[in-house]
């Protein structure tokens, strides 16, 4: 039975909760991604999310496809993006089956929503083109605020899904190791691997501290070397 993802479409609605933080890093991880690859003739994303990154992929891809299983989500972007020239095909992503094959594949923060990742992972490894690359994000469930809850008693196992992780729909925790298994088990090798911002101290903390701004541009920047320790997981992959 297909979840309703409409239900949970009201975090992805702006001015949620988590807004700053998805404004930060959903501007970071694509253009890290597009460093990696830097132009694509044809790229696949999975997902429209907040719609941060449906605005940066065309910038590097001649052209940009876009998985979305939520009408919600569909309606609420193309309000807000009348001039997006991209294509938007609505379909549950373990449905939908192309006709062309793609340079670059992106799985932008997907894998902990979906019910069976590893169909997932398996199945779009048949849609890249020869050479082409798969790119994962996820969160991380090791992160150091993580870790910092678990040790103050604030989650009952590094694993276990918040009142924010239920309301954005994720049925799951990656770290670094179980998204390794579940990449080589889908038939993939890791080509690159970094953190995405490394988050020492809650939000609410880092608000009252001088340069506010500055200081999460250096997270980011620093994150890149400590994904064991990030807020986010990103991997670039390519078929064994």
């Amino acid at each position: 039975m297909k979840r309703n993802l409409n239900s949970v479409s009201s975090e992805y609605r702006p001015n949620a909760a988590t807004e700053i933080e998805n404004n930060l890093i959903l501007n970071w991880y694509p253009r890290r991604i597009i460093d990696r690859f830097k132009h694509a003739s044809a790229l696949l994303e999975l997902g429209l999310g907040h719609g941060y990154t449906a605005k940066i992929f065309p910038t590097a891809s001649d052209r940009h496809v876009i998985v979305e299983g939520s009408t919600v989500v569909i309606d609420q972007f193309r309000q807000a993006n009348p001039n997006f020239t991209g294509e938007i095909v609505t379909a549950y992503f373990e449905e939908y089956s192309p006709d062309e094959k793609f340079d670059v594949i992106i799985m932008g923060f997907v894998l902990e929503h979906v019910d069976n990742p590893d169909l997932i992972l398996e199945r779009y490894r048949h849609f890249l083109k020869p050479g082409g690359r798969l790119y994962i994000a996820v969160p991380n469930a090791k992160s150091l605020n993580r870790r910092l809850g678990l040790e103050l008693g604030l989650i009952e196992d590094i694993y276990s899904l918040n009142a924010n992780d239920l309301a954005l729909g994720h049925q799951r925790q990656y770290c670094r190791d179980t998204l390794r298994q579940a990449v080589e088990r889908a038939g993939y090798r890791i080509t690159c691997e970094e953190g995405i911002y490394l988050k020492p101290l809650p939000l609410g903390v880092l608000k009252t501290l001088d340069d506010f701004e500055a200081n999460l541009q250096a997270m980011l920047r620093v994150g890149i070397d400590f994904p064991d320790l990030c807020v986010g997981l990103l991997m670039e992959l390519e078929p064994q």
